[in-house]
């Protein structure tokens, strides 16, 4: 398999509002590689922030060798192959079901830029036309809201997850008209409410909160609805994560091996994790697993660290397009949405399922994201980075 290498755009330009992280490291094939944010801070705990992060230079560009043509060769980050592989993915069928994506803002490049990701890696075609995707706004009309550069990167890779580890599903992308939780929620009502729709991915987060304002909005029995826990470390509850309602999708680094399952993972240092008491957990969580009273993040987890990122095809502008490394656990959780929908069991409350199969998982036991006990350091069994561990095919979903 191909080792991560630099990020690749075809015409990237700087990305207004990219903030460096603390909680990556830069790439090993270039020292000036680093991750950034690709959304702004959140103002306030009941706005969202989304969990993208992208793999860039000192200038805030994607970093782009000169004189390198855009092959397949060339694209750094994992390819549908990979995740697939890494995953034990490869030939399952969604058998017609849809995952739903929610995001806030507009990105009217969404189905284009999709068919470049698609087409790149040989994934049949999904669009409006064909009926694989369906794209719109909060409330399910398709007067779309305005352009935000980095939510716009945060839908790209949550399309390009979806489509590497399932080719098969359908999709539906809906787009709040801001990224207050108020918007978000609604735009997740709607996504529960379109016909197909088995699992709905949420890669942002903002503070800690209750269900009890909140959490209606996530609570849909027979739906899978993942969150990510966010890309700051050990830090304690973030919502939706948080809620009693979803599966929270902490961070993994995913490399090659030669060992039986070709891959090898650790805890991402920047994964999110925590305990909250404003929220119950879910069933088969306990105090006795976790040392937390109530609810503790994550449940499972998938690959995050950006320098073992996802190759995808997003927005440098509004008008312009190009191959970049993506990672955050922003993409984390559309992963696991998608193996929900290949599970085709999501049945009651989908965040219970590992937790009665945790053997159809593998076991993330190295690796750390901060200074505490459980909820900072993978080990055997449930820990706060990795959750119970990550999805080997679809026996624990």
């Amino acid at each position: 398999m191909r080792k991560q290498l630099l990020a690749v755009a075809l015409a990237a330009t700087a990305t207004t509002g990219l903030v460096a992280t603390a909680t990556t490291s830069a790439s090993a094939a270039s020292p000036r590689a680093h991750a950034a944010r690709v959304c702004s801070a959140p103002t306030s705990p009941t706005v969202a922030a989304c969990d993208a992060l992208k793999l860039v230079d000192d200038h805030g560009t994607a970093v782009s060798p000169s004189g390198r043509t855009v092959t397949p060769a060339a694209i750094s980050g994992k390819t549908p192959t990979d995740i697939q592989s890494a995953y034990k993915l490869a030939g399952l069928s969604a058998g017609g079901r849809t995952v739903a994506i929610v995001d806030a803002y507009g990105y009217a490049k969404a189905e284009q830029d999709l068919a470049v990701y698609r087409s790149q890696w040989g994934l049949p075609a999904c669009t409006t036309a064909n009926g694989c995707l369906k794209i719109m706004n909060q409330t399910g009309g398709t007067s779309l809201p305005r352009y935000d550069n980095g939510w716009a990167q945060e839908q790209a890779l949550d399309l390009d997850a979806v489509s590497a580890a399932c080719p098969s599903c359908k999709i539906v992308l809906v787009q709040a008209s801001s990224s207050s939780l108020t918007n978000l929620g609604t735009a997740v009502n709607t996504a529960a409410k379109q016909p197909g729709v088995v699992a709905i991915s949420n890669s942002y987060g903002g503070g800690d909160l209750a269900d009890s304002s909140y959490g209606s909005y996530y609570n849909h029995p027979g739906i899978a609805v993942t969150a990510s826990t966010g890309d700051n470390g050990y830090q304690g509850g973030s919502f939706p994560a948080s809620s009693h309602y979803v599966t929270a999708v902490g961070g993994t680094s995913l490399y090659a091996a030669s060992n039986t399952r070709g891959w090898t993972e650790s805890a991402w240092s920047g994964a999110g994790s925590g305990c909250t008491t404003l929220n119950a957990a879910p069933s088969g969580q306990t105090t006795a697993m976790t040392s937390c009273s109530g609810r503790a993040i994550a449940d499972v987890s998938a690959v995050a660290d950006p320098n073992t990122g996802l190759a995808v095809y997003a927005p440098s502008t509004k008008t312009t397009s190009g191959w970049a490394q993506y990672g955050g656990t922003s993409l984390s959780s559309p992963l696991v949405a998608s193996v929900y929908a290949l599970s085709g069991n999501t049945a009651g409350y989908a965040n219970t399922l590992p937790y009665a199969n945790s053997a159809g998982l593998f076991d993330v036991t190295s690796g750390s994201n901060g200074t505490c006990a459980s909820w900072c350091t993978a080990g055997t069994g449930w820990d706060g980075p990795t959750g119970l561990g990550t999805p080997n095919g679809t026996s624990a979903f």
